[in-house]
C-alpha cells in the first residue's frame, strides 16, 4: 500500500505543478449541508488527496484493531513452536550425551508442545529410552514407528540395533532385510547384510550385494570396485585348493580379475601370479606382478616374482629382480629390493651402496635386520651387532609376505578375509590379521652364526661350556665353534 500511496502523491504533485504554471488555473466549488467552498483546481485536488489518505489511515486502523486477536494467537503459536523446537533440540542433545533422565523428561514435554511433529517426538522418545537403559520402552517406541510409512525405516534401524545389542543376529538381520527392501538408499541395512554374508564366507552373495549397491548408488564406484576385487580374491583363496579342476579354474579366473580391478590389492595379485605360474604362464604372471609393482609396491610381490623361476643361479635371479625394481625405482620397497638383489647375487659392496639410499627412512626392525645382513656380508660383525641391537627395540612391520612355516602365502581364515574385505573396500588400506593377532611369523632380524655373536651373549642364545673336572673350573672355557645356521624357509630360494 505504501508504494501505491507514494506513486499517487507524485502524480498529484505533477498535476498541481502543471495547473499552477498554466494561465488559467481553474476554479472548484464544493457545496455540502448548506456550506459552500470556492477554491482553485489545484487546491481542490490537494484537499481530495488529503481526505483520501485520512480515510485510508482510518480504515487500516480499524482493520488492525479487528485483526488483533488473530495476531495474538499467531504470536502464541510462534512462541509455542519455538519452545517446542528448543525442547526437541535439548532432548536430542541430552540423549546423545547419554543423559537418559533429562532426555525422557524433555521427550514428555515435547509431546505436549509439538503435537504437529509426532515423528520427531517418537524418535526422541525411543532414543531417550535407550539412553536411560530402558530396552523395553525403546523396543515399544521403535515398534510403534513401523505403523507410519514415513517412519518405518527409522523403526527398523532402531529395532535392528536393539536386536544386535541383545545378541540376536537373526532378528537384526531380518530388520535389515526389511529396511533394505523399503528403500534403495538404506546404506546401513546394506552394510549389515554385507557383514552377514562375509561372516558366513558367502563371497558370491556378498558380490551380488556389492553390485546391487552400485546400481542403487548406495556406495561410490571406487568402493564397489575395491570390494569386488577383495571378494574375488577371497573366493579364489577358498577355491584354489579344491579337488575339482573346474573350481581351480574358476579360482584362477577370479584371481586374475581381482588383479585387473585393483593392482594395489597384493593378496589378489600374488594369488593370480602363483596360479598363472602353476599353469605354466610365467609371462602373464610376471606381467601381472610388474603392473602391481608399478601401482603399489609390496613385499609379497617381489617374493612371488622371485619364486616364479627356480632353475637359475643367484646372479640370474638378481638380474631378473632388477627388472621388477626398475618398474618403480624410487619407491621404498624398490630401494629395499635393490639391497636384497645385491645380497642374493653375493655382492657385498653393491648391497652396501644400495643400503645408503635407506639411511633417511625411519628405523624399523625390518630395516635394522636388512642393514645387519649387509654389514655381516661386508665383513663388519661389530656394525651388524649394533644393527641387531637397534632392531630389538625398533618398531616392527607386518610380515607382509605372510609366509608361515609351511610356505603358503596369505593363509587367512574366512573371518580374516571378511575383515580384510571391509577395511580395503572402505579405506583402500590393507590390514594384517595374523600380525594383529601376534601369531608366529618370520623373523625380521637375521639369525647369524653363533660364533659371530659370542662376545655378546645378550644378542643370541646362551652358549653352555662343559666342565670336565673341578681342577679345570678356573681354566678358560674352550672357544665355541660355529654352530649350525638356521635359515627360514622364506629365504631358502634367495640363497
Amino acid at each position: 500500500m505504501i508504494p501505491a500511496a507514494i506513486v499517487l502523491m507524485l502524480v498529484v504533485s505533477v498535476v498541481v505543478g502543471v495547473l499552477s504554471v498554466a494561465q488559467d488555473p481553474g476554479r472548484a466549488s464544493i457545496t455540502w449541508l448548506g456550506w459552500r467552498a470556492d477554491m482553485t483546481a489545484s487546491a481542490a485536488i490537494l484537499v481530495a488527496l488529503g481526505a483520501s489518505l485520512l480515510a485510508a489511515v482510518v480504515w487500516r486502523t480499524i482493520l488492525w484493531i479487528l485483526a488483533a486477536p488473530r495476531r495474538a494467537e499467531k504470536a502464541r503459536s510462534e512462541a509455542r513452536r519455538r519452545q517446542a523446537n528448543d525442547v526437541l533440540s535439548r532432548g536430542f542433545l541430552a540423549a546423545a550425551a547419554g543423559d537418559g533422565v533429562e532426555a525422557r523428561r524433555l521427550a514428555k514435554k515435547a509431546a505436549e508442545l509439538a503435537p504437529d511433529a509426532p515423528g520427531l517426538v517418537r524418535v526422541l522418545t525411543a532414543q531417550a529410552a535407550e539412553a536411560a537403559g530402558d530396552a523395553a520402552a525403546a523396543q515399544a517406541a521403535y515398534a510403534a514407528m513401523l505403523g507410519f510409512p514415513e517412519m518405518r525405516l527409522a523403526g527398523h534401524k532402531g529395532l535392528m540395533m536393539l536386536a544386535a545389542a541383545r545378541g540376536e543376529p537373526e532378528s537384526a538381520l531380518r530388520h535389515a532385510q526389511e529396511a533394505y527392501g523399503e528403500t534403495k538408499r538404506a546404506r546401513w541395512a546394506w552394510k549389515v547384510l554385507l557383514e552377514s554374508r562375509l561372516g558366513a564366507a558367502d563371497w558370491k552373495g556378498a558380490l551380488e550385494l556389492v553390485k546391487g549397491a552400485l546400481e542403487r548408488k548406495i556406495v561410490p564406484p571406487v568402493i564397489a570396485e575395491r570390494a569386488k576385487a577383495a571378494l574375488l580374491a577371497a573366493s579364489a583363496a577358498q577355491l584354489e585348493h579344491a579337488p575339482d579342476p573346474k573350481a581351480r579354474a574358476q579360482a584362477l579366473d577370479e584371481a586374475v580379475e581381482a588383479a585387473k580391478l585393483q593392482p594395489g590389492f597384493a593378496p589378489g595379485v600374488v594369488m593370480a601370479a602363483r596360479m598363472l605360474a602353476a599353469d605354466n604362464k610365467l609371462g602373464r604372471a610376471a606381467a601381472t606382478l610388474e603392473t602391481a609393482w608399478r601401482t603399489a609396491p609390496h613385499p609379497a610381490l617381489w617374493l612371488a616374482y622371485r619364486d616364479l623361476r627356480t632353475d637359475e643361479t643367484p646372479r640370474e635371479r638378481a638380474q631378473r629382480l632388477s627388472q621388477l625394481a626398475a618398474v618403480n625405482p624410487t619407491h621404498r620397497e624398490s630401494l629395499i629390493l635393490y639391497v636384497e638383489m645385491a645380497l642374493i647375487a653375493g655382492d657385498p659392496a653393491g648391497a652396501r651402496e644400495a643400503a645408503r639410499a635407506l639411511e633417511g627412512e625411519p628405523a624399523t626392525a625390518r630395516l635394522a635386520g636388512l642393514q645387519a645382513r649387509v654389514a655381516f656380508a661386508a665383513g663388519q660383525p661389530d656394525e651388524a651387532r649394533v644393527w641387531l641391537a637397534r632392531g630389538i627395540t625398533a618398531p616392527h612391520e607386518a610380515d607382509w609376505s605372510d609366509l608361515d612355516p609351511e610356505g603358503r602365502a596369505f593363509a587367512y581364515l574366512p573371518l580374516d578375509w571378511a575383515r580384510l574385505v571391509l577395511t580395503f573396500a572402505e579405506t583402500g588400506e590393507l590390514i594384517h590379521p595374523r600380525h594383529e593377532r601376534s601369531e608366529r611369523s618370520l623373523r625380521e632380524l637375521p639369525e647369524l652364526p653363533i660364533a659371530y655373536a659370542g662376545s655378546d651373549p645378550m644378542l643370541t642364545e646362551p652358549v653352555l661350556y662343559p666342565v670336565e673336572a673341578e681342577d679345570h673350573a678356573q681354566d678358560d672355557p674352550p672357544a665355541a665353534g660355529p654352530g649350525p645356521r638356521r635359515t627360514p624357509r622364506r629365504l631358502r630360494a634367495a640363497k
